[in-house]
């Protein structure tokens, strides 16, 4: 990384550059151990979150019949979208070198992702989709438990794990966390306008 000169004069857009490539340094090289080794390369095995998805579709299938049956649908909608968009838009309008991809890293980067990709960094897909699925979860079953807002810690680790692993800058995760919501907030109002909010819980205490 080339960092300015003394004295030398410093765009707002190089400052934003020089932060994002100070934060890769500290979650990639220095805010480690071996066991987030393990847990980062964990999270980021899609196939640890089939029965998550299917918890998901069972429960809402059940509990909201017809009702529900679209909600997957919707669902299904915004994890499309999401990545369509960050990955056939994004990433062709902005080409941003992938850390484990760039020559500047080579002697200094921990990879410990199965493989590097050599599609562009912006925006991360991964941040784009879980932050969307998070949202649409949140504002669509969030009435019925406080509980689904513990899906955007979920994205934040999936997130987090890329800059941890070398595949991604802060800044791309951070883009993509931030086109996720858009559009998880865009699927989620659609389905509220066409089939209204899922009823509150109710809870039988008894007679006194």
């Amino acid at each position: 990384m080339i960092l300015p000169e003394i004295g030398q004069p410093v765009s707002f857009l190089q400052k934003i550059l020089y932060f994002d490539y100070w934060l890769f340094i500290k979650i990639n090289q220095e805010w480690i151990s071996p066991f987030f080794d393990r847990v980062f390369l964990f999270l980021r095995e899609p196939d640890i979150w089939i029965p998550f998805y299917l918890f998901l579709l069972v429960f809402v299938t059940l509990n909201f019949a017809r009702r529900g049956l679209w909600w997957a649908s919707f669902l299904g909608l915004t994890a499309i979208l999401s990545d369509q968009i960050s990955s056939n838009l994004m990433k062709r309008l902005v080409f941003r070198l992938r850390p484990c991809q760039d020559p500047q890293w080579v002697e200094s980067i921990r990879v410990l992702a199965k493989y590097c990709p050599i599609s562009s960094s912006f925006t991360s897909s991964h941040a784009c989709n879980h932050f969307a699925l998070a949202t649409f979860l949140f504002l669509t079953l969030g009435i019925t438990s406080r509980w689904w807002a513990l899906a955007f810690v979920w994205a934040f680790l999936i997130s987090y794990a890329q800059v941890y692993v070398g595949v991604h800058y802060p800044g791309d995760v951070f883009s993509g966390a931030l086109l996720g919501c858009g559009i998880g907030y865009f699927t989620s109002r659609l389905f509220l306008k066409l089939f209204g909010s899922f009823p509150l819980p109710t809870y039988n205490h008894g007679h006194a």
